[in-house]
């Protein structure tokens, strides 16, 4: 808010665009059309304007007495809905030795035109008038000038003390700015900042992205900015909650912990016997493909929506939800081939950081994973206006383990002692002679080795490959 030495000096200012001083009470519409004036800020100056209400042309205070009533009354202008969008503005009394003075503090809308009751009001100088059509044409394009992303707006009211800023200094600048450039440049940190859009200027804060990324609570400013992890037993929402974890924090502290967690508590991974001395590695999820997901779900999400990032997991598949649909360019009849950034600041330091690549081919990565892991496709629903939504299947070993088990178990039930012996043998020893294993293998001579190899060989349990010097046995169940 202003101080009073500033009052004194706009009382008797010549930037009369700024300035509407009457000793009316009562005129509320005078009021409205005022302060709607302000917000419009046809000049472009990017200053506040004031209505100070006691307070003569010519800068002589009235003698007026301010009480609670008309500070409410003029308070109330803000949000009773005549005025839209609303306005940005605060309301304050100021005591001087010659009376009271009501000052109302505007500040130029970012998103002009601004109508009090339908109507475009702006400041000509001294004089407030309604717009003409090519001024709320100017007013329109200014809107659309100023229409930057959320995470380049301002987040009004943070400061410098809610960043971790060593953080910033010391590791995000150098890793974005060339160290001998970084190494020369004398501006202060706010302007190091703003030069890669962590910071405003103009309303002296970080912007949203620079809470995102490196804020100490961002949940203050954004509730719903965090992870909410639910383990469900069984294929639905509806079963035993087994486990619960919330991620939350600045981006970059964050996305290690949850990679980390997907990592260590999600992926699983065991032997499953693919034959009778053979085992496969079977991994449910692959882990890269998850990383891929939860990466992207937490650069394009909605951060103005208070729904967290759901990553719930069950029996068969996760799924993965966040706020915010297709964004821009991107529609359900072109998805994947065409992306969008809801959140450019936000996806650029990702890419610095080495946590997203920008190169659109996130989708067909993960689908390319999953298919090599010997997983289903994700199947991604776009067809949401304010959430998007992937699951992921896991991949079924069980099946898998239940059939080989079965086919061995069948297949060893016909097979003798002996013939068990010698698979077991050539197996540890696959360029082992039959005079070798006949060696090796108790109460059995070389010829009744080779019989019994004719047998497995006949019941495709075994085969020689190349010749009796220098060729190896296979086992191929």
């Amino acid at each position: 808010m202003i101080t009073k030495d500033e009052i004194q000096s706009l009382l008797h200012s010549t930037e009369t665009y700024r300035i509407e001083r009457t000793v009316s009470t009562v005129n509320m519409d005078k009021f409205c059309e005022a302060i709607c004036a302000f917000a419009n800020d046809l000049p472009d100056s990017r200053k506040k304007g004031y209505l100070l209400i006691g307070a003569y042309d010519d800068g002589r205070l009235s003698g007026l007495k301010v009480d609670d009533d008309l500070l409410k009354k003029i308070a109330a202008i803000r949000s009773d809905g005549n005025i839209l969008p609303l306005p940005v503005m605060t309301v304050d009394k100021m005591a001087f030795p010659e009376g009271d003075l009501l000052v109302a503090e505007v500040s130029p809308s970012l998103l002009p035109p601004v109508r009090y009751r339908g109507r475009v009001f702006i400041r000509i100088g001294p004089r407030r008038d309604i717009a003409s059509e090519a001024e709320e044409r100017l007013l329109t394009e200014r809107r659309t000038a100023y229409m930057a992303t959320f995470d380049a707006t301002p987040c009004l009211g943070s400061t410098l003390d809610d960043l971790e800023l060593d953080y910033i200094k010391n590791t995000y600048l150098p890793s974005v700015i060339d160290t001998d450039i970084l190494s020369q440049d004398t501006r202060d940190i706010k302007e190091q900042m703003a030069s890669i859009r962590l910071y405003d200027r103009t309303h002296d804060c970080p912007t949203y992205g620079a809470i995102i990324l490196f804020g100490k609570n961002p949940r203050y400013y954004m509730p719903g900015d965090y992870v909410q992890y639910v383990r469900f037993s069984g294929k639905e929402k509806g079963g035993e909650v087994l486990n619960e974890k919330r991620f939350q924090g600045p981006l970059y502290n964050m996305l290690p912990t949850l990679e980390s967690f997907v990592s260590d508590a999600i992926i699983m991974q065991r032997p499953v016997a693919v034959s009778l001395f053979r085992e496969k590695t079977i991994i449910n999820y692959p882990n890269n493909a998850l990383r891929e997901l939860m990466m992207n779900a937490c650069m394009h999400r909605d951060y103005q929506a208070n729904m967290p990032i759901r990553l719930y997991q069950f029996d068969d598949h996760i799924e993965i939800m966040n706020a915010g649909g297709l964004y821009g360019e991107a529609r359900p009849e072109n998805f994947p081939m065409v992306n969008d950034y809801r959140n450019p600041i936000v996806a650029e330091a990702m890419k610095e950081m080495k946590y997203v690549n920008m190169f659109n081919q996130g989708v067909k990565r993960v689908q390319d994973m999953l298919r090599e892991n010997g997983n289903r496709e994700a199947v991604f629903d776009v067809s949401k206006l304010t959430v998007f939504c992937v699951d992921v299947f896991s991949n079924d070993y069980s099946i898998t383990q239940t059939t080989t088990q079965t086919t061995t178990q069948t297949t060893t039930q016909t097979l003798s002692d002996v013939q068990i012996a010698i698979i077991e043998y050539i197996h540890a020893h696959p360029n082992a002679s039959r005079k070798e294993i006949a060696a090796n293998i108790n109460d059995i001579t070389e010829n009744g080795i080779k019989y019994h190899i004719k047998k497995l060989q006949e019941k495709g349990i075994i085969k020689r490959v190349g010749a009796d010097f220098g060729g190896h046995w296979e086992i191929t169940i």
